[in-house]
C-alpha cells in the first residue's frame, strides 16, 4: 500500500525531482517516462480487467500482419502544436497528401510559411465534405467545391474552406487558435500576464479575427475523438487495421451510448475518423485519442450517462489531452474505451504509448 501511495503522489506532484519531468523554457514540462505523462492502469485501483484483453473479440488481423515489437516507442514522436483534419470522404490518398491536386491539403502545404505558433500537423481524413450542387470535374477536389476542416486542440469545425481561401483561414482561424502548449483556462498552474487567453479555441485579443467570405466556425459536438491511420498507399497494414479497429471500437461504444457516426451531431460521445500518414507505420496500428477537458471530478459512470443521453458534456471545451498509441490490436479496444478514452489511462504503456500532451498539467512527451 505504501508503494502504491508513493507512486500516486509522484504522479500528482509534477515538480518532484523524481517524477520523471524535465522543465522547458515555455513553462511546460517534458515527461521523460511514460508514467510521468499519463497514469498507467493498476489492478489495485482499476480491477483485474486492466490485465486482460477482450475475451469476446472475434476480429483478428490478417495472419501475415507483422509489425516491429522490439523498438522503444515512448518519446520518439515529433512535437506538434495544432492538428488540422481536412474532410475528403476518402480513406486513402496519394503518398504525400500535400500532393493531392486541387485539394485543401495541397494549399495548406503551399502556404505553410504563414502558419504561426508552432508546427501544424496536417491530415487528410474520411470525414465527408458538405453536399455540393456545383458542376465540374475533380470530384471532392472540384474547383469551387468547399470542404470542412476540424482544428485541434480547439475542437473547432471550420466550414467553407477552399484552396483559394486557405491563406486567410490560416491567418484568421488557425493562427489565433489554442495550441497544445497553451495551458487550459483555469488550470491551477496556468501562466498569467502578457499571454493571450485562449477561450473556446480562439484567442481573445484586441483584434477580432477576420474570416474569409463563406467561412464559418462552430464547435465539434464530440467529447472524444479517436483517429486511426488508414493510408494504405503508405503501408498496407494501415489500410487493413483501421476498418477492423473501427468495427471493434464501435462494438464496445454502442452499448454505452457513446458511438457517434458522421451524421450524429448529438453532444458528447466518441467520433472515430480515419486519417492519413502520421509516421511509425511499422508500429501499426497507430491511434490518437483526443480527450476534451471535463474539468475533473466526474466519475466514468457520470460521463457515460451524460454522453449516452446526448447532454452538453464538454461542449465549448478544448482538448485537454492527446494520447498517441501504437501497436493497437482489436483485442485491445475494450480496454482502450474503458480506460484510455474515458479515464485518460494507458493500459500497456511500455508496448503502446508513443507520446502526447496533457494541457491541464502542462506536460508533453517531446
Amino acid at each position: 500500500m505504501t508503494s502504491l501511495l508513493n507512486r500516486l503522489t509522484s504522479f500528482t506532484k509534477p515538480g518532484d525531482s523524481n517524477s520523471g519531468l524535465k522543465s522547458r523554457p515555455d513553462g511546460f514540462q517534458t515527461a521523460t517516462t511514460s508514467s510521468a505523462l499519463f497514469p498507467p492502469t493498476n489492478p489495485a485501483i482499476d480491477g483485474d480487467e486492466c490485465l486482460h484483453d477482450c475475451a469476446s473479440c472475434s476480429i483478428q488481423y490478417p495472419r501475415k500482419f507483422a509489425i516491429d515489437e522490439d523498438d522503444k516507442l515512448y518519446g520518439e514522436i515529433k512535437g506538434w502544436n495544432r492538428h488540422l483534419l481536412v474532410a475528403t470522404g476518402k480513406t486513402d490518398w496519394v503518398r504525400d497528401v500535400e500532393e493531392e491536386k486541387g485539394s485543401v491539403m495541397e494549399a495548406v502545404g503551399k502556404h505553410s510559411g504563414l502558419v504561426k505558433g508552432g508546427r501544424l500537423m496536417l491530415s487528410a481524413s474520411n470525414i465527408p465534405p458538405p453536399e455540393w450542387d456545383g458542376e465540374g470535374e475533380g470530384g471532392v477536389y472540384a474547383k469551387g467545391r468547399p470542404t470542412r476542416c476540424l482544428l485541434l486542440p480547439a475542437f473547432q469545425w471550420v466550414e467553407g474552406v477552399l484552396p483559394e481561401n486557405v491563406p486567410e483561414v490560416i491567418k484568421g482561424v488557425v493562427n489565433p487558435a489554442a495550441t497544445n502548449l497553451d495551458r487550459l483556462h483555469g488550470s491551477s498552474a496556468a501562466s498569467s500576464g502578457g499571454e493571450e487567453e485562449k477561450v473556446s479555441g480562439l484567442a481573445t485579443s484586441t483584434t477580432t479575427p477576420t474570416l474569409p467570405p463563406g467561412v464559418t466556425l462552430h464547435a465539434c459536438p464530440h467529447k472524444y475523438l479517436i483517429l486511426l491511420c488508414s493510408q494504405a498507399t503508405r503501408d498496407a497494414r494501415c489500410g487493413q487495421s483501421a476498418p477492423l479497429l473501427r468495427r471493434e471500437l464501435e462494438r464496445h461504444l454502442r452499448p454505452l451510448g457513446l458511438f457517434r457516426d458522421f451524421d450524429d451531431t448529438r453532444p458528447g460521445g466518441v467520433g472515430i475518423y480515419f486519417i492519413s500518414h502520421v509516421g511509425g507505420h511499422k508500429y501499426s496500428a497507430n491511434m490518437m485519442v483526443y480527450r476534451r477537458d471535463d474539468g475533473g471530478g466526474r466519475s466514468v459512470e457520470e460521463q457515460m450517462q451524460a454522453n449516452g443521453d446526448g447532454q452538453q458534456d464538454g461542449q465549448g471545451q478544448q482538448a485537454g489531452q492527446c494520447i498517441w498509441l501504437a501497436r493497437v490490436r482489436p483485442e485491445d479496444c475494450e480496454n482502450v474505451v474503458r480506460f484510455t478514452v474515458l479515464q485518460g489511462k494507458v493500459v500497456k504503456p511500455e508496448r503502446q504509448l508513443r507520446g502526447g500532451f496533457d494541457r491541464g498539467r502542462g506536460v508533453v512527451s517531446w
